[in-house]
């Protein structure tokens, strides 16, 4: 299980690298934008972007603390 506060130091890096969260169910979400996430006590809202435009949200998911394996910085650099 991953806690709030790691969450937090990749959220809050600066400068902001983009992430990956790896569930345990195989699943991930890339975090791309620092718009694309809302860490709350114990879940996160993960929003998804309409096409290319990170000020257009499309939905969101939310996903427990408890289901994050591990999180890992993605090689693209963020613009």
């Amino acid at each position: 299980m991953m806690n709030k506060q790691t969450i937090l130091g990749y959220v809050r890096a600066e400068p902001f690298r983009a992430f990956s969260l790896h569930l345990v169910s195989g699943r991930s979400f890339e975090i791309r934008h620092l718009e694309m996430i809302k860490v709350l006590q114990s879940t996160l809202l993960v929003f998804k972007t309409a096409s290319e435009s990170k000020d257009l949200t499309d939905g969101w998911e939310t996903v427990s603390l408890m289901l994050i394996e591990s999180i890992s910085h993605l090689e693209s650099p963020v613009h």
